[in-house]
């Protein structure tokens, strides 16, 4: 049987219970219809991939200066493989419509780098400020941990009403533990839009 987190709570994905070889992050969600809104609902999955400190060290290729979080260590629209070929999402479905995951992010956890020790799992509404969307708007999330047999191992769910005025989230965390992983409901909303805005608030 699956194992139905609360926020804050964690379960252990040992190996002898699981085949981590290659597992499913998936995750779903309802956008509610509003005739008032023009704008499509657009909620996009990111991956941070952190050291033993909780903190993104390779931001990316540097352009003029900046880096641009490209070919680094966060997996997002515009750079939808890891370096390490390791971990990677699946797609973009903007509005959530249909049963099952709306995005997935697949990782190989068994073969991850040893110097990524947390793995943070990030959901934003894309332009949710300019076009007054926010998670209250959004029923039956879900994020869940499904090894390569299809076997759900973990399941963390929320209702979007406690969520007015936040258009981001941490949604859930793996963590490295000796030769298992933690995942972790986490659920903290933020009222900014970009999942940047987290990344530099919570993990550099």
């Amino acid at each position: 049987m699956p194992i139905s987190l609360k926020k804050g709570h964690g379960v252990s994905l040992q190996k002898k219970d699981y085949d981590l070889s290659l597992v499913t992050i998936g995750l779903g969600w309802d956008c509610i219809e509003d005739s008032s809104q023009s704008a499509e609902w657009d909620l996009d999955v990111i991956a941070f991939l952190c050291d033993s400190n909780r903190k993104v060290k390779d931001l990316g290729t540097v352009q003029g200066g900046k880096p641009t979080l490209l070919n680094g260590d966060v997996v997002f629209f515009n750079s939808l493989k890891h370096k390490s070929g390791q971990i990677w999402l699946t797609g973009d479905n903007r509005t959530g419509e249909g049963d099952g995951d709306d995005e997935q992010i697949i990782v190989k956890l068994d073969t991850i780098p040893e110097q990524y020790h947390l793995i943070a799992f990030i959901v934003q509404i894309y332009q949710g400020i300019k076009n007054g969307q926010d998670f209250s708007g959004v029923n039956n999330a879900f994020i869940r941990a499904v090894d390569k047999t299809g076997r759900e191992m973990a399941r963390f769910e929320l209702s979007g009403s406690q969520f007015t005025k936040s258009c981001s989230m941490i949604f859930a965390e793996l963590t490295r533990e000796n030769n298992a992983w933690k995942f972790s409901a986490v659920g903290e909303p933020f009222a900014s839009d970009s999942f940047v805005h987290i990344l530099k608030e919570r993990y550099l």
